[in-house]
């Protein structure tokens, strides 16, 4: 693998993903699969949520950027984020050895930068839109000699992030389909592969937030599509567009991609705090929102994964969801 920007154009397969799983053993978890009775009682079919918000780091994202940066011989990491992936390339440079410099929107979550900076990263706010900040990416890779970690568009991290799905096929013998938040796409991707090729009859669908539709335009144009001001109360989920890698797989692997409303999210992260008693971040929530929404239930079968990729909320927005009224 070369270090610097991503040059790479292939898609890793389930070999791939298998030595990503060796490579995290130790540090990424192997996250709960369980049943919610509640939840499948509520929607009439079988739910289960695959925890990645029980991570360390509270994310799915300690999958990828472990797999990378552990093969990288470069002692100095820059990475262009919202929030978790920041966290997650800061939690593994730690452990790695290696110094690390997170961009962040102006508008991140104050508790994601704070753990950012406490995993020992520089964190560094710079511009609302994911253009401003890969332009000061590459400006400090330009100046340093860094290497940049990209969230989803680079195949290693696809592999790291196809563990879940790994971890999911070998937990769960039978299911008829996977909902999966959908940010940059690296996620889907992963899960999405290793489904595939272990549970081919399995559909993988993803989610979206309303305000940043982008896999599901970009399926449907047929090429990447780019969305100038995406918007959502789920930060993680909006980035201006997916990548090439990204798409391809998402072409080859996913059924379907729906989008839900910050309403509808909110009202999922609700409902699962209330009925399954975890706090999920609005990201995570998502494929709840799904069902919430009643969004074609009927052809995700009988017995339903909902990847719930993170818990990183902000503590006002938790408390403001707990004390709302329905």
């Amino acid at each position: 693998m070369s270090d610097g920007f991503m040059n790479q154009v292939y898609l890793p397969a389930l070999d791939d993903i298998f030595a990503a799983s060796r490579r995290i053993e130790g540090v990424a978890a192997k996250t709960p699969l369980v049943e919610s009775p509640s939840l499948s009682k509520r929607f009439g079919r079988r739910v289960y949520l695959k925890l990645e918000c029980f991570q360390p780091i509270r994310v799915f994202k300690i999958r990828g950027a472990y797999n990378k940066i552990s093969q990288l011989s470069s002692k100095n990491i820059v990475a262009v984020s919202s929030g978790n992936h920041g966290i997650a390339v800061a939690y593994s440079s730690r452990l790695l050895g290696k110094k690390c410099t997170v961009i962040l929107p102006e508008t991140a979550v104050q508790e994601k930068v704070n753990t950012i900076i406490e995993y020992g990263a520089e964190a560094i706010k710079y511009g609302k839109y994911t253009t401003d900040r890969d332009a000061k990416a590459k400006e400090i890779v330009s100046k340093t000699g860094a290497t940049l970690v990209h969230p989803f568009n680079d195949p290693d991290i696809i592999a790291g992030q196809g563990t879940c799905g790994l971890e999911i096929a070998n937990q769960l013998d039978d299911f008829d389909s996977v909902i999966v938040p959908v940010g940059g796409g690296g996620l889907i991707s992963g899960i999405s592969t290793a489904i595939k090729s272990l549970k081919p009859k399995a559909k993988v669908y993803g989610v979206e937030p309303q305000g940043a539709p982008k896999l599901q335009a970009a399926l449907k144009a047929g090429k990447i599509v780019t969305f100038d001001s995406p918007k959502s109360i789920a930060d993680g989920l909006i980035p201006s567009a997916v990548g090439e890698l990204t798409l391809e797989a998402c072409r080859k692997h996913v059924d379907g991609v729906y989008n839900v409303s910050d309403d509808e999210i909110l009202a999922a992260m609700k409902l699962l705090i209330r009925e399954a008693h975890i706090f999920p971040e609005p990201s995570g929530a998502a494929p709840a929102a799904v069902l919430l929404a009643n969004r074609d239930l009927e052809k995700l079968g009988e017995k339903v994964v909902l990847v719930i990729s993170g818990g990183n909320v902000s503590l006002d927005l938790l408390a403001k969801t707990i004390t709302d009224d329905d």
